[in-house]
């Protein structure tokens, strides 16, 4: 097969100058107290008014927790929070007794192997035996009530709003998953992973970008992450305005929300693997051009002019030493006298028709070929509808003053979902983090892309969002790399992924610290990750950690956990100043019994390897009894 360069843009980059974010230490309610100019300003574009300008003389304090400047309220010092984690009373003052009780019945029902594998049988059984009025008052009894917040958006405020008082904000995911057979989701998988212009598939993409129907069903082996299938065009608007209602429900129920979409929401899926291909063939061809410096990642190699005419020389391109030159000329934007790998990718201005896009030069014939046999009028116009909804989305969250964070997905539609989602960060994240993206670090090369997206915005001046977890897919992507014959994408074990983890936060904090453009979300149940991060980005605590000068107060490194998981760890972060969010999903109790499934499962691998949660629940649970704190109202805690 043909070595082939792709050449793709999908709209201008906006060079701008790159000014670090004033920050206000204001206010704002009860618990989120710190927040930047940015958030100041949209809510002054709400009030159709002016934000309010910073005093100069802010006073002297004792503690970075505290606040500098109340506009008139009470001055409110932060605790430091403890890194062991296990102070039951902080952890836990946000719930009622009885959320307590129901807390240790979902994470000792969690713990039996039997009732977690039938989970879903069992409550499907348990809806027709009890009736869908007893059904529903027992699931809120228990799962339901648990890990998700409420049927809608009026339903969901009073737990959002508590949160916010003990230091927690909100990430809302709207939770409804249609419930489908294996069969059901294979034939829906297929029928819109293969273009009706591309018959025989194989002679175009590469086997890992090629719809297999043995994974098929994208849910096998995945437990901690919702999956979409396509219908058609109109699902995709449905869904589209799902995202919308939670959009408007995190800026109607909070002060400081985010709201989370997925791409293959939005559009078929068979684009989503003909970009990535793409996108894929474009970095191979930069690497193979770069050869010569192996030993650098591919995201630090350049090519100067002499070495990029060489090299397709050698390779047996057709072309000129003159037009390689104009060529080269061209490609680098910023006359360094070197290409690196942003100025690469970003070679070919939009077009019109989004089908030119797909194209790629043949290094063998010189000769402009498409990248996929071709693309249909009817796959032209369902790009477009992709792009139309996520532009309408963003449109929403920035209106909204809601961050909108896009969750990752699997290996062979994540190129494309990265490059889309950055392409909307040029536009929305100019002067304040409005898009997030997702990496995920359990991936060999999630510090090569990351790397890259960041310097990205650096050059180009914008705000960069990212979401750092360490990933959903592993078992499933193992299997299809195995069975399908590609290089496996996943770090070898555990412990590299770890370290994989946080050298990516390390880069990302050391950059946030020098330029104070990036703002990264720490997702994770990890409390070794979670302590390393307040080590490194906070240096009251001793003398070892003033390495980086990060504040809380900043508003650049937040920390986000599940809805009913690892309070211990969310509830006395947030109560200490630093910004923590959950991520909470909501929907009709029915609708969401395959998300609850996936927590049920999720859990019971989590609890099998750690009980601390649980002890401390009933070290909570055992002090209210010996105190006569039985009944203890969460309202009513002071501050």
């Amino acid at each position: 097969m043909a070595t082939r360069l792709t050449v793709i843009r999908l709209c201008p980059g906006v060079s701008r100058g790159l000014l670090r974010p004033q920050i206000a230490e204001v206010r704002v309610t009860p618990v989120r107290v710190k927040v930047d100019m940015a958030r100041a300003a949209v809510a002054a574009e709400k009030a159709d008014t002016s934000p309010a300008e910073v005093p100069a003389d802010i006073p002297e304090v004792k503690s970075r927790f505290d606040i500098r400047h109340d506009y008139g309220e009470q001055v409110r010092q932060f605790p430091t929070v403890s890194l062991n984690f296990d102070d039951a009373s902080e952890a836990y003052k946000s719930k009622t007794t009885g959320e307590i009780l129901r807390s240790l019945l979902v994470f000792k029902l969690c713990s039996f192997d039997i009732i977690v594998r039938n989970n879903n049988q069992l409550m499907k059984l348990s809806r027709r035996i009890l009736g869908k009025r007893l059904f529903k008052m027992c699931m809120k009894s228990t799962f339901y009530g648990h890990f998700v917040a409420g049927e809608d958006q009026e339903s969901i405020k009073p737990l959002i709003k508590r949160m916010e008082k003990f230091g927690v904000g909100s990430i809302l995911d709207y939770s409804v998953e249609e419930d489908l057979s294996r069969d059901e989701a294979v034939t829906a998988e297929m029928d819109a992973c293969v273009s009706s212009a591309e018959p025989e598939q194989s002679e175009i993409h590469s086997e890992k970008f090629k719809a297999h129907e043995e994974f098929g069903d994208r849910r096998e082996d995945v437990v901690s992450a919702r999956t979409y299938f396509y219908e058609d065009e109109h699902k995709c608007d449905e869904n589209v305005n799902i995202f919308l209602n939670c959009i408007k429900a995190a800026g109607y129920s909070s002060t400081d929300g985010f709201a989370a979409i997925k791409l293959t929401a939005l559009g078929r899926p068979q684009l989503l693997l003909q970009l990535s291909d793409v996108l894929a063939t474009t970095r191979q061809f930069f690497e193979a051009l770069t050869s010569a410096e192996k030993k650098l990642p591919w995201v630090k190699r350049k090519l100067t002019k002499e070495v990029f005419q060489n090299r397709l020389e050698e390779l047996g391109v057709p072309m000129s030493r003159d037009e390689s030159g104009w060529w080269f000329t061209w490609m680098d934007q910023d006359a360094s006298g070197d290409v690196d790998l942003l100025e690469w990718n970003q070679m070919l201005k939009p077009n019109h028709s989004l089908r030119k896009l797909f194209v790629v030069p043949n290094i063998e014939t010189g000769e402009l070929e498409p990248a996929m046999s071709s693309i249909t009028e009817e796959e032209e116009q369902q790009m477009k509808n992709m792009l139309r909804r996520m532009n309408m989305l963003a449109e929403a969250a920035k209106e909204h003053g809601v961050r909108l964070m896009v969750d990752a997905e699997q290996t062979y539609f994540q190129p494309a979902i990265t490059r889309l989602t950055v392409e909307m960060m040029r536009k929305f994240n100019l002067n304040r983090p409005v898009i997030f993206n997702t990496y995920q670090c359990y991936l060999k090369d999630a510090y090569n892309n990351l790397y890259a997206d960041m310097d990205l915005a650096r050059k180009e001046g914008w705000h960069f969002g990212c979401k750092l977890v360490r990933g959903a897919y592993m078992e499933q992507e193992r299997k299809r790399a195995e069975a399908v014959g590609y290089e496996d994408p996943i770090n070898p074990d555990y412990e590299a992924t770890n370290r994989m983890y946080h050298k990516c936060l390390d880069h990302m904090l050391t950059r946030i610290d020098k330029y104070g453009d990036i703002n990264v979300m720490v997702a994770s149940h990890n409390e070794d990750t979670v302590k390393h991060t307040v080590q490194r980005s906070d240096f009251i605590h001793s003398a070892v950690m003033r390495e980086l000068n990060i504040s809380p107060a900043d508003q650049t490194v937040y920390f986000g956990q599940l809805l009913g998981m690892c309070d211990q760890v969310s509830f006395p972060l947030g109560q200490a100043g630093y910004p923590t969010f959950k991520y909470v999903p909501y929907g009709p109790v029915e609708e969401v019994l395959p998300y609850l499934s996936r927590r049920a499962q999720e859990n019971s691998a989590i609890l099998k390897g750690a009980y601390k949660e649980r002890m401390l629940l009933w070290t909570e649970l055992k002090r209210r009894l010996s105190h006569l704190e039985i009944v203890h109202n969460p309202d009513k805690v002071k501050q």
